[in-house]
């Protein structure tokens, strides 16, 4: 054999040393390849390789890529072409049959193909390090294999427990004595704690002492790790408790023990408050409470037993049967609040008893009242309510009261109105608008001459208009006007009534005063206004005749004023005369009209607010000082007592004017008419003036009395002015005579004039002793004075005129 060896390997080496003797050249064979395969003589694919001097099969090629599998377990494609010397493109294409065509399960990754051998190797490799440290990270495997971490869990995951001895858990790998280790501290930790936690801080407590167990060179411990730990122990009954929202761990001690406290409170308190469940730690106390005990009764802040109901039902039953009241809080635990007092009542039998029956009530969310008690206390009130209306002196009508004082004087006006429209029309033009007097809160609504013949039907209908548009504000103002009854002084009169309210220790009475309060006030507003109505109906007569009484007497007295006005023209180059006749007419005519106006509206103020008040027969003679004008002033209500005080400060002032002003603003807001003094009545009263002067001037016989009268005459005659002149001011009079009168007439007025002002010297200078010479000069004075008075009186009676 060895023999036949031999000869084949000479031949061999001959063959090769022999020359051919035709040679091609490699085109020529690339061609004749070329040819080969067209001709289908060559019926297989041929790969060129990178050379180009060489074909390979692609079996050839992948039987080759197999070999180098085989050889190193891990081969990258690029690392296959070369050694193969074939482009990457043929050995990519090849590298899927070869992965696909192989049953040991080779795997083609990132461009590596990969064998389970390979595999195997790693995983005891992985598994030898695992002893060593306990923990291995999966990211590290993955940074040292140049893989993805979950390409390295599930190579691991198909050889744990096989060539991998170990858990893995959260991207970690770990030992079954790790494990087991870490499972005893978690099953230790979960059984220490006897209160609600939060996993997650337990976990982190867990990891801070492996650190410290296993040094600077430990890996840290994920918290899924414990988790799932924790999930495995709780599902084996290892640890017993209930795990919430996967991290909020309740303990069963736990849960018993608060359990057993709810219960203990709950039966020895027949309540429990809601927060005592929040401090316990049941967020959902209603439904934990309700769960436990059926029968209960949730409120707004406890749980109460039923048991509750029937203590308050029975003493809310006792109270209505005693006609008294009962604060359901007193009876109930003091955690307890008024929303709860009013739950609870809703159940009690007693109280819709009553409530159904018209026994009892429910004011506020925790009194009850029995219908008797209410009585009883709402009989005291209406009488310290007619003390209350018979002490208030001022104010306003309330607006639903209004129409009634109107409905009676409208009967009654249409007869007035008449009249007035009967002069008016003997004038041939209308003098102005008449107004009905109205309360502060309503407008004040002129209505026109030409339409009196309807003025009692339209009075009523623009007052209801004008109500409507000014209801609100009107009810605004009643709410603080001293006539209407407030909270304040409703709940002062209750405690001061029923001191039970103050003596049963109630740290605020206005808990109960208020809500007594706002359900009588009410009541006790339309019996005023029903007492009120009797009494504006029993008033309104009087009221209008004091009112027409007032008009014709104003007229007259505002009439005359204005006459004595124009006087005071004559001497506005004199100042200090021209401040003096002033003041003479603020002191004696102007203080008179307001007088009589200010004791006038005073009684119609207090008709209105059901005072009864005799007229007096005879108001002009009413003489008021500054302090008795200023307090009726202010009694009046609203505007009216700013524009009264106003009155007062112009009558002590210096000017007429002033007083004019503000007397026809009084009047204005009062609804009375100030006639405007035209020629036609000027000459009418300046005739029935001078008619009464001449008169008194022809019965004088009072020599110092006689001589104003007679200048006063000679002004007439001259000038044509009524002058009402003091004694300060008639020397200045006399003088502006002194043009107007001839020489004789203007001497006996001065001498009249000088003899008048020396007996007056002499009177004031008189001693009264019949021994002083003082007497007689004045007696002398006197006979003079009696033998001039007929000279006097004949310059203006016209019978010694020269």
């Amino acid at each position: 054999m060895d023999a036949e060896l031999l000869e084949l390997a000479r031949q061999f080496e001959s063959a090769q040393q022999a020359k051919s003797s035709i040679r091609l050249s490699e085109r020529n064979v690339v061609e004749l390849v070329q040819k080969l395969h067209e001709l289908h003589i060559i019926d297989f694919d041929l790969l060129h390789t990178v050379s180009g001097k060489e074909y390979i099969t692609p079996e050839q090629l992948r039987h080759e890529m197999m070999l180098e599998i085989k050889k190193l377990g891990r081969v990258s494609l690029i690392d296959l072409a070369d050694i193969t010397g074939v482009d990457l493109y043929h050995v990519e294409n090849q590298a899927q049959c070869v992965v696909s065509g192989d049953p040991s399960g080779l795997m083609l990754i990132q461009g590596e193909i990969i064998s389970q051998s390979y595999w195997d190797n790693i995983a005891e490799e992985i598994n030898e390090r695992l002893q060593e440290c306990s923990q291995i990270s999966l990211a590290e495997i993955a940074a040292n294999l140049n893989v993805g971490s979950e390409f390295v869990a599930s190579m691991l995951e198909a050889r744990l427990g096989t060539l991998v001895k170990g858990r893995l858990e959260g991207g970690q790998l770990y030992t079954p004595a790790y494990v087991t280790r870490v499972s005893a501290m978690v099953r230790g930790a979960a059984r220490g704690v006897t209160v609600p936690i939060n996993l997650s801080l337990l976990w982190g407590t867990l990891q801070q002492l492996l650190q410290a167990m296993d040094g600077a060179g430990g890996v840290a411990t994920e918290s899924s790790f414990f988790q799932s730990l924790f999930n495995g122990l709780a599902k084996e009954g290892e640890i017993l408790g209930s795990l919430r929202a996967g991290v909020h761990w309740t303990p069963t001690v736990f849960a018993i023990a608060q359990r057993e406290c709810v219960d203990s409170f709950f039966s020895q308190n027949s309540f429990i408050s809601y927060d005592t469940l929040q401090k316990l730690g049941i967020s959902q106390p209603v439904q934990f409470l309700q769960s436990r005990y059926a029968e209960g009764l949730p409120l707004v802040t406890a749980f109460a037993h039923p048991s509750m109901i029937e203590m308050l039902d029975a003493a809310v039953e006792d109270a209505i049967d005693r006609s008294s009241w009962i604060d359901s809080l007193s009876v109930l635990p003091t955690s307890f609040g008024s929303q709860d007092a009013s739950k609870i009542l809703s159940h009690c039998n007693s109280v819709q008893l009553a409530l159904k029956g018209n026994k009892g009530m429910i004011l506020g969310d925790s009194y009850v009242f029995s219908n008797g008690f209410i009585k009883d206390v709402y009989g005291r009130m209406e009488k310290e309510l007619e003390v209350f209306r018979l002490s208030g002196s001022s104010g306003a009508i309330p607006s639903d009261d209004i129409h009634l004082v109107m409905e009676a004087k409208g009967r009654t006006d249409s007869s007035r109105s008449g009249e007035v429209n009967e002069k008016r029309k003997k004038k041939g033009k209308t003098s102005g608008a008449r107004t009905e007097i109205l309360p502060d809160d309503e407008e004040i609504i002129p209505l026109k001459s030409k339409k009196n013949q309807r003025k009692g039907k339209e009075a009523s209908l623009v007052l209801s208009d004008t109500k409507k548009g000014a209801k609100k504000d009107s009810t605004r103002m009643q709410e603080d006007d001293l006539n209407i009854p407030s909270n304040d002084w409703i709940m002062q009169k209750i405690l001061n009534l029923v001191p039970d309210f103050e003596e049963q220790g109630l740290e605020d009475p206005q808990t109960i005063l208020g809500p007594l309060a706002n359900y009588m006030r009410p009541m006790l507003i339309s019996s005023l206004k029903e007492k009120r109505k009797t009494l504006f109906t029993e008033n309104a007569g009087k009221m209008r005749h004091l009112l027409d009484n007032l008009q014709k007497k104003l007229d007259e007295a505002f009439l005359n004023m204005q006459l004595y006005e124009k006087a005071l023209d004559l001497f506005e180059d004199d100042q200090s005369t021209c401040a003096v006749l002033h003041r003479h007419l603020l002191r004696t005519m102007a203080a008179s009209i307001g007088d009589m106006l200010f004791h006038n509206l005073d009684m119609h103020n207090k008709m209105k607010n059901g005072i009864n008040v005799e007229e007096s027969p005879d108001s002009e003679s009413i003489t008021l000082g500054s302090a008795e004008r200023t307090a009726l002033a202010k009694s009046f209500p609203g505007s009216l007592s700013k524009k009264a005080l106003a009155v007062v400060e112009a009558l002590e002032g210096k000017r007429l004017e002033a007083f004019m002003t503000s007397l026809r603003e009084v009047a204005e807001e009062s609804g009375l008419l100030l006639k405007k003094l035209d020629k036609k009545l000027e000459r009418t009263l300046l005739h029935s003036y001078r008619k009464d002067l001449t008169s008194q001037v022809s019965a004088e016989t009072d020599p110092v009395a006689l001589l104003p009268k007679v200048v006063s005459l000679l002004y007439i005659q001259v000038h044509n002015k009524a002058l009402q002149a003091p004694g300060r001011a008639i020397s200045v009079a006399v003088s502006r005579l002194k043009d107007k009168l001839d020489d004789s007439a203007f001497k006996i007025l001065t001498e009249y004039q000088t003899a008048t002002v020396t007996l007056l010297s002499l009177l004031s200078a008189s001693t009264g002793d019949e021994e002083d010479c003082t007497s007689d000069r004045i007696s002398s004075k006197r006979e003079l004075l009696g033998d001039l008075m007929p000279a006097l009186k004949g310059l203006v009676l016209g019978t010694t005129q020269s």
